[in-house]
């Protein structure tokens, strides 16, 4: 470059003349023309594409096998050197395996979707499921994790469930809902079947029951993605990898679920304060725009659950994702409504409910609850022992000194006495139940109907003494004193 401007500067400034430049820096009259023309050195530059004699036969065949690649699966399409292979084998490819992946290269460069900018207005969000490892009790557990994003502001916030359902979609909704002051006007969905029933050319979807009752309730818009276009919904996608970054490297090791969301909220309100490229201030002063072009929260809470109709077998077990719940022995072989929320499983037979769990999220696991059993239990007391949803029931001790001497006092029946008092728990928690039976043992009474007597008369509430204090209208009532000398006079007459 040093040379070029010499040579520019001298003869364009008269200091030396064209021919003498040529003598004295040995050049061609072209070569010092393109110097003064150029102020700088124009590169080599091709009039035409370079022909390559020995690839341009067999260009139509490499195009043809990458167009056909679109129709397979991502994983088993082909390599640029798989290609040339198959050049060589097949079609008799004499020449070098570079020019192939060059050419290869050059195809599908030319064919790389490009995307516009979307511009996001307050008021909107994105949601997305993502997946993640987290140490829970010491043991290595894959969760997956809720997102939802504001574009406009760029606030995320997080939460991690057993498994993505609907049940915990909505869970993340409501609690996202909460966090961010707000329901989004619009909010931007992938075309999961949580939400999605079927799938219509362009924006038509049929949409599922529950995701229905969802909208219904909060009132938002909603917006799928056209399929395989999550662009639509970019935000979401970069910040989920952000937070995961972020939020959960190093991997938490936490003693529960419950812990790990806690942590997550506060890493979620810290990232408010923080500024992204571009925007004129912090997430949380832009959240105020996006909080003023939200629709308000309802006034009921709406509650994230599934309902699911099952039938109970014969062991008084009702089966739901995969895992067994117990109800009471009477409604053996009926028709049961499941209501399941992240948290418990109610199972309910018309408008009854009539068992409660808390929900597990392991397979093929049962939850037993030892009281529905109890019924059966009184007519087959020889199965106590041995019956398993009482394998890991744990007793105070004074229950167990109540069943040693109702059988010492009746070897035959004592065990059914017992059973009856344990039926006690139908009505009445365990912690009432304990108390009546250590005072039934202190005043030795052992028998069923004595502890249930005991208990209903410790729920009784003492009578207060009436007070005409805040009752003003009742101070004006006036009661006539009762004479009962009328009542004397008929008791004479009668013993006369």
């Amino acid at each position: 470059m040093e040379w070029w401007t010499e040579v520019r500067r001298r003869v364009l400034t008269g200091e030396l003349s064209k021919r003498g430049a040529c003598r004295e820096y040995d050049l061609g009259w072209h070569t010092l023309t393109k110097i003064l023309t150029h102020a700088e050195p124009p590169g080599y530059r091709l009039s035409r594409p370079r022909r390559r004699p020995k690839l341009e036969p067999f260009l139509p065949i490499i195009h043809r096998i990458l167009e056909e690649d679109g129709k397979q699966p991502p994983k088993q399409r082909h390599t640029a050197k798989r290609i040339v292979e198959r050049l060589r084998d097949e079609h008799g490819y004499d020449g070098g395996e570079t020019i192939v992946k060059d050419a290869v290269r050059a195809w599908r460069q030319s064919r790389r979707e490009v995307f516009v900018p979307l511009s996001h207005p307050p008021g909107e969000a994105q949601v997305d499921f993502g997946e993640a490892t987290v140490r829970v009790a010491g043991e290595p557990t894959k969760v997956a994790l809720f997102v939802m994003t504001l574009p406009y502001s760029g606030a995320i916030f997080i939460q991690a469930f057993p498994r993505e359902c609907t049940e915990t979609f909505h869970e993340g909704h409501v609690r996202a809902f909460s966090f961010l002051g707000g329901v989004p006007k619009r909010i931007s969905y992938d075309n999961s079947a949580i939400a999605v029933t079927k799938v219509f050319p362009g924006r038509e979807r049929m949409l599922t029951k529950e995701f229905l009752r969802f909208r219904s309730h909060y009132l938002f818009q909603e917006h799928f993605c056209l399929v395989r276009r999550a662009n639509e919904k970019g935000h979401v996608e970069r910040l989920l990898g952000f937070a995961r970054r972020n939020f959960l490297v190093p991997v938490p090791d936490v003693t529960s679920l419950a812990v790990l969301n806690e942590r997550l909220v506060v890493s979620c309100e810290k990232d408010l304060e923080r500024r992204t490229r571009g925007k004129s201030s912090c997430k949380r002063d832009l959240l105020l725009d996006d909080r003023a072009a939200f629709l308000p929260l309802p006034k009921q809470r709406f509650e994230a659950r599934r309902l699911v109709q099952a039938s109970a077998n014969s062991e008084s077990l009702v089966r739901f994702d995969r895992n067994d719940y117990s109800v009471p022995v009477a409604y053996a072989h009926r028709r049961l409504t499941i209501v399941a929320t992240v948290l418990e499983v109610r199972l309910i037979f018309e408008d009854r409910l009539v068992a409660r769990h808390a929900r597990c999220w392991e397979r093929e696991k049962t939850c037993y609850d030892p009281v529905h059993y109890l019924a059966l239990l009184e007519s087959k007391p020889g199965g106590f022992d041995v019956a398993r949803p009482l394998e890991e029931w744990s007793l105070p001790d004074c229950f167990g000194l109540l069943r040693r001497r109702l059988e010492a006092e009746d070897d035959r029946h004592g065990t059914r006495s017992y059973i009856r008092v344990l039926r006690l728990l139908e009505k009445f928690p365990l912690k009432e139940l304990t108390a009546a039976v250590e005072q039934a043992l202190a005043i030795d009474v052992t028998d069923a109907e004595s502890i249930r007597t005991i208990l209903e008369h410790r729920a009784d509430e003492p009578v207060t003494v009436f007070s005409l204090d805040g009752r003003p209208h009742l101070a004006r009532v006036h009661v006539p004193t009762t004479d009962v000398a009328s009542y004397g006079v008929l008791l004479g007459g009668q013993a006369s």
